[in-house]
């Protein structure tokens, strides 16, 4: 198999507005007149054995700076000419969308997107189903990859039977610091007491250390990745999802029979800048975990899924999609906000995050289980498909000064 990379990349503003609009909110954007951590992935690229083809999704906070965010990526990706890269920005999701809409997909032009984690991830597994690919490995702009036989690991075990039977289609690696460190434990504050997220997904990462070196697990980090194309043809991620997708991923997986797989043994070094703000972050995963919470609720109403429980789910991310999850988001906002960090925004966390995400997860709880269904039916149709096949690999171009109106100077008659 030779893989298909896909790099999400996210950009916002140069100076970056706080919103409070709704539950999608990347954690750290790269303003657009800056570079931020893309070029390190890239250059870590060039010395990966059987590298082929690289996919760069490029999604931005806001409508206003797409174009420019697409121009950014490709300026950063001009010192690169080895690489055999392919940018999708605004002006090839128009073209994908019509051509969904030709084929009667019109209905899931939601869940494909650059509105979403989970939605730019869906745009990249269908360039890769258009381009025919067998295997496709997910690598975040804040990764770095420091050994040349990444995608040599990538592949091993993939596609082959466990022990119990169990075919293995998709593979998670870890991240590790500089240090090569994949485990953060550390006493959680007083403020945290009903909030021990590090703890649960520290404890998760102990299977890294025990053998046998390919498991199956819980978590799932979307920055080291693959997806076998019997898999990612058939369970899309969740475009609903707010943060997380990657884990959220697992559960899907499992509803449909199937695991993620953690292998002890491949693994990049994850140098993500600061967040912003923690409680920014904070309020991202009280959407994800109570939209979880409801999502597992309603999917017991579906018949065709495997049922899933936080107890299956034990030790992260289960204590988080349990039913108490509700009040512990909002205790734990309050006792934050006694501690003096960000105050403001943890109490307004407490009195109308909670509801609003209470409120989101209701009223979208549903809509994944119609998106997959639909899913397979689209990536059926769109597997090699000549019209965009021809795009994506340069056969055909997309004419982007009639898009964003940037047309090339005519000079006067003489």
């Amino acid at each position: 198999m030779e893989p298909c990379v896909i790099i999400p990349t996210f950009w916002t503003r140069r100076r970056p507005r706080a919103s409070d609009d709704g539950p999608f909110q990347y954690d750290h954007p790269t303003p657009i007149d800056q570079d931020g951590t893309l070029p390190d992935c890239l250059r870590s690229l060039e010395s990966v054995e059987g590298l082929g083809r690289v996919v760069l999704i490029v999604a931005a906070t806001h409508e206003s700076v797409e174009h420019a965010a697409e121009d950014r990526v490709r300026e950063i990706l001009a010192d690169f000419p080895e690489l055999d890269a392919l940018v999708v920005g605004p002006a090839e999701m128009g073209s994908l969308h019509r051509r969904m809409e030709q084929l009667e997909f019109a209905d899931v032009l939601d869940g494909v997107s650059l509105g979403s984690y989970g939605a730019v991830r869906n745009v990249g597994l269908m360039v890769a189903a258009t381009l025919g690919s067998d295997l496709v490995v997910f690598v975040d702009d804040d990764q770095v990859v420091t050994d040349p036989a990444f995608l040599v690991r990538a592949q091993e075990g993939v596609g082959e039977q466990t022990g119990k039977g169990k075919r293995v289609l998709a593979k998670s690696g870890y991240y590790t610091d500089e240090q090569g460190r994949y485990q953060f434990a550390s006493d959680a504050p007083w403020y945290d007491m009903f909030w021990r997220q590090d703890e649960a997904f520290t404890e998760a990462l102990g299977a890294v250390a025990r053998p046998p070196r390919i498991t199956p697990s819980t978590v799932a980090m979307g920055g080291c990745l693959a997806l076998h194309r019997d898999l990612y043809c058939t369970v899309p991620f969740d475009p609903w999802v707010s943060r997380g997708e990657d884990i959220d991923y697992v559960i899907n997986v499992r509803m449909h029979g199937g695991d993620v797989f953690l292998d002890g043994e491949w693994s990049v070094i994850h140098q993500p800048p600061k967040l912003p703000s923690e409680a920014a972050a904070f309020r991202q995963d009280v959407f994800r975990f109570i939209y979880e919470h409801r999502k597992l609720e309603f999917s017991k109403s579906q018949v065709d899924l495997r049922q899933v429980t936080p107890e299956s789910l034990m030790p992260y991310p289960g204590p988080f999609v349990e039913g108490s999850v509700v009040w512990r988001a909002r205790v734990t906002a309050v006792l934050r906000a006694l501690a003096g960090k960000e105050p403001g925004k943890y109490l307004e966390i407490a009195r109308s995050s909670v509801k609003r995400a209470n409120e989101y997860a209701r009223d979208h709880c549903e809509r994944y289980f119609a998106f997959q269904r639909r899913w397979p039916l689209l990536m059926d149709r769109l597997w090699e498909d000549i019209p965009l096949k021809t795009l994506f690999t340069g056969e055909r171009r997309v004419d982007r000064s009639a898009i964003t109106g940037r047309f090339p100077v005519v000079p006067p008659e003489r």
